[in-house]
């Protein structure tokens, strides 16, 4: 199911202009290799061609999303698999952590876009450029919340990809 959101992504990349993005350097994922902010995520898409595969996380206290992550991204061929299919984005919303202000709005404002209702829940998308609007618009190619295992992770996602 591919659905496209129009939202004003040049609002985000705003929030991340040189001086914000300066502040946010020194803030890291809960999982190593990921990016965290749209415009990273973004770039690296346009580079490679691959799709971002967004992970929408309470890393600190939401147990299904710590219980997903053991089960998928911990796996021993998790790393290979998505640096060959996608770009990986984590938008995480802990509570005894501190994200700094422009991420916090960057996810919220994205997990509002997309309907994001619970956690563990993971988008894949592409973001494209409206020739029509100048504006770019989310492009979904579908979505998956708690999985129990990596293949069926992968064979979830794998459905996903054009």
């Amino acid at each position: 199911m591919k659905i496209t959101y129009s939202i004003i992504i040049a609002s985000l990349f705003f929030l991340m202009s040189p001086f914000l993005k300066a502040q946010t350097e020194d803030y890291q994922p809960a999982h190593e290799g990921w990016h965290v902010l749209l415009e990273d995520a973004h770039r690296e898409s346009q580079q490679t061609g691959k799709p971002i595969m967004a992970f929408f996380t309470g890393s600190d206290w939401c147990r299904p999303c710590m219980r997903f992550s053991a089960a998928v991204f911990d796996h021993e061929d998790f790393k290979q698999w998505a640096s060959d299919k996608v770009v990986l984005f984590e938008l995480d919303f802990p509570r005894r952590r501190s994200v700094p202000e422009e991420i916090q709005q960057q996810n919220g404002m994205l997990q509002q876009t997309l309907g994001v209702r619970g956690y563990p829940t993971v988008f894949v998308f592409n973001l494209v450029a409206n020739r029509e609007s100048g504006q770019t618009e989310i492009q979904t190619l579908g979505s998956t919340n708690f999985v129990p295992t990596f293949e069926e992770f992968v064979e979830r996602v794998e459905n996903m990809l054009p």
